[in-house]
């Protein structure tokens, strides 16, 4: 008996540790998953709220915990999105291709994936403050139950741009434990920023989610009333940046930022046109996490000098 506790301990060691390498293995597959570099999009915005809080760059440790808080966040927000559109990815053709479609990866790792995201997510906000900590829920429930608004309505692309917007009123948050008007200003301008690209973007399925049923601002209005959308939404994006800088009395280097910001905007609403949605594939598109680097650096500069 003593042998075959001592053997089945044996082979619950050796099936653990099989199971550890081969999720190791498939790393990744999970950061393709959750399409990990698009990180890069919110990340400086997050960082942008977190130093204008500051007046400057704070402690490294709020910095890091800001970090990883983002990255629990948004790795819980990509894993629900594509457990919960697993379904109709797989008859999409632009989404056919990816890691649950095709069988790469299972739904039980997605969910175990929002499962471990929760708990770092919920565990930085621990080590930030109070109200960053009570708040954690409120953004957790957000980002997740958003996946399902395109299934409701056709407002899902503007509240995709609210989520995105929970970062940088977030980051404010974690640097001051309060949540100020310029914080609200920030975030909307994000808002806009980002939910007008999404509205843009979903063009790309306007015939599928047509056929599908599902909702969008293109498909409810078409994709010429789309593009109007988007411009409008980056111009009243582009007037609550600039409004920004005038409240917190900033210097010249944020309105350099701004305005390179600002044209590369402009440049890619009317480089893509409503009768040739090829160009939504164009790399620079694909990156526009450049553009919000490049306003966060000018913002750097105008605290630091």
């Amino acid at each position: 008996m003593q042998w075959a506790r001592e053997f089945d301990s044996s082979q619950i060691t050796m099936s653990t540790t099989t199971l550890a390498a081969r999720a190791f293995t498939k790393v990744p597959m999970y950061l393709g998953a959750i399409r990990v570099w698009e990180s890069l999009f919110a990340l400086p915005f997050a960082y942008m709220g977190m130093v204008l809080a500051a007046d400057g760059w704070p402690s490294w440790s709020t910095f890091i915990w800001i970090t990883v808080a983002m990255a629990g966040a948004r790795t819980l927000a990509m894993s629900a999105n594509r457990l919960i559109h697993r379904k109709e990815d797989a008859v999409n053709p632009r989404t056919a291709n990816r890691h649950l479609p095709r069988g790469l990866l299972a739904p039980w790792e997605m969910a175990a994936m929002m499962a471990v995201s929760v708990v770092v997510f919920f565990f930085a906000a621990w080590q930030l403050n109070p109200l960053t900590l009570a708040l954690a829920p409120v953004a957790a429930a957000y980002v997740v139950l958003y996946s399902y608004a395109k299934y409701y309505t056709w407002a899902c692309n503007i509240m995709l741009g609210w989520g995105l917007s929970i970062a940088p009123a977030g980051a404010w948050v974690a640097v001051t434990g309060r949540l100020d008007p310029e914080a609200v200003l920030l975030s909307f301008a994000v808002a806009m920023w980002a939910g007008g690209f999404d509205v843009i973007y979903s063009c790309s399925d306007y015939e599928f989610d047509k056929e599908y049923g599902v909702n969008s601002i293109a498909s409810r209005f078409g994709i010429a009333a789309a593009f109007n959308v988007t411009r409008l939404m980056h111009l009243i994006s582009a007037v609550s940046f600039l409004a920004l800088g005038i409240l917190l009395e900033l210097n010249y280097f944020y309105y350099i930022g701004w305005a390179f910001a600002v044209s590369l905007l402009v440049f890619e609403n009317f480089f893509l046109k409503p009768d040739d949605l090829t160009k939504l594939r164009a790399p620079f598109f694909k990156y526009n996490s450049a553009v919000s680097m490049l306003h966060l650096g000018f913002t750097i500069l105008a605290l630091v000098l």
